[in-house]
């Protein structure tokens, strides 16, 4: 489990492509110390796991379904990424319960400035849309954003200048792919709302419903 709270910028140094998936060497620099080999760590908001430490780097294997529905398909050495290391019992809750399982890719629609900070919009598929409430929580590339605005198919948040400097995104421009995950409470309602209309033999989780039950 993870908070959002992106610890570090790590670069690619070395992508292995596989027939089952992939191997990756990141760059983690001090990150690395206290790591163990079979730690969890959040790679640009994917869970993954720490298979060799060397020097101030570590290597993942990435399976074929990570590859499949993550921006980590994508990698290309030199590439910088979000890392976080897990929440520990007892650690402050800065940001929101992060799974790091990414629940779809997005892509950023629109970035403009906003006082000191971004404005920036991202495009999500369909399927996400039951998930995403207005100030509620959502992970881009593992960070810990609020959502400021909602349409149909896209998001809003407010970047302040300590999250551009800090994370990847301050390097991000239009028509870039993030990884998406939404809150894991909202999964949660979402689950026992369809759960209860399929008891009562009406259609599936709706916006309208979620509205209904104070959700949206």
């Amino acid at each position: 489990m993870f908070t959002g709270i992106i610890e570090a910028i790590g670069t690619i140094r070395g992508f292995s492509p596989r027939a089952d998936g992939g191997r990756a060497l990141i760059g983690a620099g001090p990150l690395t110390e206290g790591l163990r080999v079979g730690d969890s760590i959040a790679v640009d908001g994917a869970c993954l796991t720490v298979t060799i430490l060397k020097g101030d780097g570590f290597t993942c294997d990435l399976s074929a379904e990570t590859l499949a529905r993550t921006t980590l398909r994508t990698l290309r050495v030199g590439a910088r990424v979000n890392l976080e290391r897990p929440l520990r019992l007892g650690d402050r809750l800065g940001g929101h319960l992060v799974t790091g399982h990414v629940d779809a890719v997005g892509q950023i629609a629109d970035r403009v400035p906003q006082g000191d900070g971004d404005f920036m919009r991202f495009r999500f598929p369909p399927g996400l849309a039951p998930l995403l409430v207005m100030k509620g929580s959502i992970a881009v590339d593992g960070i810990s954003l609020t959502v400021a605005e909602l349409e149909r198919d896209t998001l809003g948040v407010a970047l302040i200048p300590h999250t551009l400097h800090h994370t990847t995104l301050g390097g991000k421009r239009v028509g870039d792919p993030v990884n998406l995950e939404a809150d894991l409470l909202g999964k949660h309602v979402a689950r026992l709302l369809a759960g209860r209309a399929d008891a009562l033999g009406q259609e599936g989780l709706t916006l309208a419903s979620l509205k209904e039950h104070g959700f949206a």
